[in-house]
This record gives C-alpha cells, sequence and structure tokens, in this order.
C-alpha cells in the first residue's frame, strides 16, 4: 500500500502531538546530549528543507515558493505533468540547473564525515531525507534514504525503469529554458524532444523521479526507512517542519518507544515537545558541534 504524502494545519498536528509531549520542556544541553551521542551505536539522522535552504535552496512553503505564476504544488502533480508535460519540464528545469549551482553546507558535511568516522568504529549512521537534492551525497554521505526521491533521477512513465541523470539541461530542447520570471513565455516544447526513455524498445517519455502531491511513497524506500528507526538508539532531527506525513511521524515514534531524540531547527515545530532535546540555531552551526568527534572514541 502506498502512503500519500499529506500537509497538515499547524493546528491540527499541534492537538495530535500533544498527547506525545513530554512532562517538561526539552533540554538544550549540548554536553548532555554529546554523552548520549558517544554511547549510541546505530543512529538515523533525519532531515528536511531547513538545511537545503542554509545552502539557498527555498522550501515549499517559504516565500520563494512561486515559479512563473505558480506554486511548486501546481505543478509538481500527476495531473499537471499529464496536461502539460512541457511546462512542468520546463519547471524542473529550472530546479535542476539551480540546485546544481548550490554547494553542500556544514551542516551536511558534518553528517557526512560523521557517517565516515563510525563506521570505523563499528557504529552506524543512517540518513533518512526529505530533500530532493542530492546535496546530502555531495557532500560525502553514503546509502542516503531518500523519502521524496531527487530531482536526479527520472522514471519511465510507461515501463517505470527508474535511471540516473544529472545532465542540465536534461535534453537540448530544455537549454536556456524554465527562466522564473513571470512574464516568461512558456516553451510549448513538443513531447517527442521532451525526455525520454532509454530503455530498449520503450521511448515513452519520462518524469523527475520524485513524489509530486497526492502521490503515495515508494513502498520499498518506507520500508527501509522504519526498518532504520526501528532500529536506531538516537535520532536526530534536523531542519524538518513535522508538518508533512508520514515523516512528521517517524521521530515521534521514535521517541515513543524510549530512545532519545535531538530535534536541530530554527524554530520549535508541532513536535518539538515529544523530544528530549531540541537545539534552536542553523544546523550548520549546531550539527557540527553535535556530531564532533567526543573523547571517548579514543578510546573505542
Amino acid at each position: 500500500m502506498l502512503t500519500t504524502v499529506l500537509r497538515l494545519p499547524f493546528r491540527c498536528l499541534s492537538k495530535h502531538f500533544k498527547t506525545m509531549a513530554t512532562s517538561t520542556r526539552p533540554s538544550s544541553d549540548m554536553a548532555a546530549f554529546r554523552e548520549e551521542f558517544a554511547k549510541a551505536k546505530h543512529i538515523v539522522v533525519l532531515t528536511g528543507a531547513g538545511v537545503s535552504a542554509e545552502s539557498g535552496i527555498p522550501t515549499f512553503r517559504g516565500a520563494g515558493g512561486y515559479w512563473r505564476r505558480w506554486q511548486a504544488q501546481d505543478l509538481a502533480t500527476p495531473q499537471a505533468f499529464k496536461r502539460n508535460p512541457s511546462l512542468v519540464w520546463e519547471f524542473y528545469n529550472y530546479r535542476r540547473g539551480f540546485v546544481l549551482s548550490k554547494k553542500q553546507n556544514r551542516a551536511h558535511e558534518a553528517i557526512a564525515e560523521c557517517q565516515k568516522r563510525l563506521e570505523k568504529q563499528g557504529r552506524k549512521v543512517v540518513v533518512i531525507t526529505q530533500n530532493i537534492d542530492q546535496l546530502h551525497q555531495r557532500a560525502g554521505t553514503s546509502d542516503v534514504i531518500e523519502l521524496h526521491g531527487t530531482l536526479f533521477k527520472v522514471r519511465c512513465v510507461t515501463c517505470g525503469v527508474v535511471r540516473d541523470d544529472t545532465n542540465s539541461p536534461i535534453v537540448p530542447a530544455l537549454a536556456g529554458k524554465g527562466a522564473p520570471d513571470p512574464e516568461a513565455e512558456d516553451a510549448r516544447i513538443p513531447d517527442t524532444e521532451l525526455p525520454r526513455c532509454r530503455e530498449p524498445g520503450c521511448d515513452s517519455m519520462v518524469r523527475p523521479h520524485v513524489v509530486w502531491f497526492g502521490e503515495g511513497l515508494d513502498p520499498d524506500v518506507l520500508s527501509r526507512a522504519q526498518d532504520q528507526l526501528h532500529q536506531c538508539d538516537l535520532c536526530l532531527v534536523v531542519g524538518t517542519s513535522a508538518v508533512v506525513y508520514p515523516a512528521a511521524m517517524f521521530a515521534p515514534m521514535v521517541a515513543e518507544r524510549g530512545v532519545t531524540v535531538a530535534e536541530f531547527n530554527i524554530e520549535e515545530t508541532p513536535a518539538t515537545t515529544s523530544f528530549g532535546y531540541h537545539f534552536s540555531g542553523p544546523a550548520g552551526e549546531m550539527v557540527p558541534i553535535a556530531l564532533a568527534p567526543h573523547v571517548a572514541e579514543n578510546c573505542q
């Protein structure tokens, strides 16, 4: 069964999380968190749009949520793609090029470095992200679980084959297309010149391999994420808004089984009071401190 991506009102989520809240406010004691970090053997890091925002990539819900005259949710749907694939590919051509112009930040780098360092100690760090920009991979993180897919893969609408594609533009017809200016004219590219499947005998159109509004998460990806969440003994939640389901429930469910969860965000979220720690501030400042080598690592 596919799990539909939902965005629920803050008031509704606040009421839901209230029943899961701890009796006290979450701690902001970094030294105490660091002691728990030093003991953890299987760490899950859940990341959201706030991490990418620090690299200059705007969020869906931010002030930069418009492209030309449309919001992202107007174009990131199966219906929009069926109605006007040229327009949707212009939008994604712009997004792909924009993301490729950005660099990973200190939070991405700290997570990647921590994963490599702890692996040598027989410990595990797994990143589960809602982001589709692959900045974690560019920073060096391996085996990232991408809940919502990625801008840099495409999927055939007929045979379903997925392939990597980092070309920018992805096809010649999209060169110079996708300007976000509200006055820009639609390119109206013929379907035959839009990205196509390369499987022998297919040649159908391909679409971005991302989870669009109203679509379900890939059940295999969701299962992988849930397996890691069930195994972890420490969870970090970095730059998430806690309003997109099912990801909004991941960390609270971990906290419910008694595992320490630490939230890193510039502001509180509906789930904040259900966590053991909350560290307010930019991820690029707080995460490197939290994941820096601990003195106990020298004894392992």
